[in-house]
């Protein structure tokens, strides 16, 4: 008997961040979805960053989450086509933008899935080699491979 938790649809997470290294896991996760024959999600998480100013009574002005939110959407969906635009897009991409700890959504969205894909981010000689905080947590967590990409 299979168990449900076991089984994994065909779908490849990918997180993107605007960062150069977000793009790299996003172009491998293509070249492997067009492999495999798997679809990719290239999903980005936002959050609002916590001010020490609250402690104070002070509540930031002119911050909107629409706006964020269509900010997101839009880099996300430019860096998508960036990345999968030569390929005359052979392969599904779906994309998402989350509002929440990058590490706790991308776990979530990854439930289920064949993959996880992230970038890494390099520091210098040294701090280069080790993984940012969310890679290092969703390979510590994820319930499905995790392939992190350098730069």
């Amino acid at each position: 008997m299979i168990n449900q938790e076991q089984v994994h649809d065909h779908r490849i997470v990918v997180g993107v961040d605007n960062s150069a290294g977000s793009r790299e896991a996003l172009r491998w996760a293509l070249a492997h979805a067009r492999l495999t024959g798997a679809t990719v999600e290239a999903v980005t998480v936002w959050q609002v960053p916590p001010m020490y100013a609250y402690a104070y009574g002070w509540l930031p002005t002119g911050i909107n989450d629409a706006d964020i939110i269509r900010y997101a959407e839009k880099a996300l969906a430019e860096t998508v086509a960036q990345v999968h635009g030569g390929d005359n897009y052979s392969v599904q991409v779906t994309t998402r933008v989350v509002e929440g700890p990058a590490a706790q959504v991308l776990l979530a969205a990854a439930k289920g899935a064949e993959l996880i894909v992230l970038g890494s981010r390099g520091h210098g000689a040294f701090a280069g080699m080790l993984l940012g905080s969310v890679s290092q947590h969703c390979v510590q967590h994820a319930t499905c491979p995790t392939v992190i990409i350098p730069e």
